[in-house]
């Protein structure tokens, strides 16, 4: 059967990334942030690796802490907050070590390293750490820009076509909205759950529904 996903990160990654020196100051930071409207860079070191990420909510803790005397249980369980409270260069501020992405991990992979990690974006970086890109939330949702015909024809070309290929009755294929619908009648009704698994992993898929009734083939059906 062909394969034409699932799609990896290089196909949606963002080329032109914003990004800092270690050495770069608070003010440079909050500028370059508003400047290019974004809410996070990465770090980086010589030869342009990735060492760190500093983001909106590690400079939020100075203004916080600006004109407050916490106590001393709240230094205690906040420690990390109060240090970023005083730091003034990206690399007292940033994130490390960076939570990072190869550009040929697959669009599920990345969504799933930023839920276990709790962040909004990933740099993608090459077997050095060097930097190639950024993939962000908004980015893995673009496969579902995906036209509904392109859907279609895919789930016909890579799906029913090898799991039914009776040409005499071919199960046909339509998509809404990014919803795909499986109808007609087939022999073997054991393929359904594999038929409904293999249209949900084509990139772009919503939902699956399946209309699929065994054939009759005799008086004992």
């Amino acid at each position: 059967m062909p394969a034409e996903t699932p799609h990896i990160v290089s196909d949606v990654m963002t080329q032109t990334v914003v990004a800092i020196g270690r050495g770069a100051s608070f003010k440079e930071i909050v500028r370059m942030l508003t400047e290019w409207k974004v809410s996070a860079m990465p770090v980086l070191a010589g030869e342009s690796r990735v060492v760190g990420v500093v983001s909106e909510a590690d400079l939020l803790p100075k203004e916080e802490f600006r004109d407050s005397d916490p106590s001393r249980r709240e230094q205690m369980l906040r420690l990390p907050d109060l240090a970023k409270a005083g730091a003034t260069t990206a690399e007292e501020l940033m994130s490390a070590p960076p939570v990072t992405v190869r550009a040929d991990a697959t669009l599920s992979e990345a969504a799933r390293l930023m839920a276990v990690e709790h962040v909004k974006r990933l740099p993608v970086v090459d077997a050095d750490g060097r930097l190639q890109g950024l993939v962000s939330r908004a980015d893995l949702l673009k496969v579902f820009l995906r036209k509904d015909e392109e859907i279609a024809e895919e789930v016909r070309r890579t799906v029913t076509s090898y799991l039914f290929p009776d040409p005499a009755a071919p199960v046909r294929v339509l998509v809404k909205d990014g919803v795909v619908t499986l109808s007609g009648r087939i022999r073997d009704t054991s393929l359904v759950p594999v038929a409904a698994r293999l249209a949900r992993a084509v990139e772009g898929v919503v939902g699956v529904e399946c209309e699929l009734n065994r054939t009759v083939t005799g008086p004992e059906g």
